[in-house]
């Protein structure tokens, strides 16, 4: 495989995916609209590139844009033009299902052969090779694509087809989010009725209401340490998405809804660039 690969996106999942490919040995290629992030990839050793379409002469791309609508205009618009014929797009973001399926369909049989990665966890948890990835598409792709794929998610799960990774993505990260809310709940409950929060997270840890979430949020709820490992406004992105998935399959997700009303209401409130554990403070701010 090319030891060169490109990479669309150097926000907070994008730096870190780049760091993990240098750590492994590739070399970086990279592009971001913001000229800053370009200049942090160039001083991480990686090479920045202004367009796109630069990063479409390396044998693999991977993208980790914000939304759908840019990964369909990256893609069609400026690596379907300039890619040799076989190169593999990787599309880490958490995106519409349906219509990551239907753009697959588009690719077949064209110079891209495109597969489904989006990854379960937070960006320092992708850090420490602790992220899931969560692959839908071709085997055969996922196998060309393999060293590339053991740099980035030393664990992951062929799901099946394309669009079948961001369902089960929507749907882990639906999962993640409610745990997130109770464990918001909690602390700011426990605080309220007069209990050492930090103390309690122990106990917390300790119980039957353990999740992996204690770990990763617990002390930045505690600490108001809202630097961001993923944004409320990207939250809010996903779970728009997952309520909009809902609808289309005629299945009610009431707790969802609640989360919906506290992510908007961080947003209302000018959190949205916050880390998403930043929703405890919704929650403190909700007094009777």
């Amino acid at each position: 495989m090319d030891r060169t690969v490109g990479v669309v996106g150097l926000g907070l999942m994008g730096e870190v995916l780049a760091r993990r490919l240098m750590a492994a040995g590739f070399s970086v290629v990279g592009y971001d609209v913001d000229p800053a992030k370009n200049e942090k990839l160039a001083s991480l050793g990686g090479t920045s590139v202004a367009s796109p379409a630069e990063v479409a002469h390396c044998g693999t791309v991977v993208l980790a844009v914000f939304n759908t609508d840019q990964v369909e205009d990256v893609t069609e618009k400026a690596l379907k033009p300039a890619a040799k014929p076989g190169t593999v797009v990787l599309c880490t973001s958490t995106c519409d299902p349906d219509r990551i399926e239907a753009l697959a369909g588009r690719l077949a049989g064209s110079n891209l052969r495109f597969l489904e990665t989006p990854v379960s966890g937070t960006s320092e948890q992708v850090r420490a090779g602790d992220g899931v990835g969560l692959i839908g598409g071709n085997r055969a792709v996922a196998e060309q694509a393999k060293p590339v794929l053991d740099a980035l998610f030393p664990r992951r799960f062929h799901i099946g087809k394309a669009g079948d990774g961001g369902r089960a993505k929507l749907a882990v990260n639906l999962i993640l989010g409610l745990n997130r809310m109770a464990l918001a709940e909690g602390l700011a409950f426990a605080e309220r009725i007069g209990l050492d929060g930090q103390a309690f997270l122990e106990v917390a840890k300790g119980s039957a209401s353990y999740s992996q979430v204690m770990e990763t949020k617990g002390s930045k709820m505690l600490k108001r340490d809202f630097a961001p490992e993923g944004r409320v406004k990207q939250t809010l992105k996903d779970v728009h998405m997952m309520l909009e998935q809902g609808e289309c399959v005629g299945q009610d997700l009431p707790m969802l809804r609640v989360h919906c009303d506290v992510l908007e209401s961080c947003v209302r409130a000018g959190e949205a660039e916050r880390d998403n554990s930043s929703i405890v403070e919704e929650i403190r701010r909700r007094r009777r």
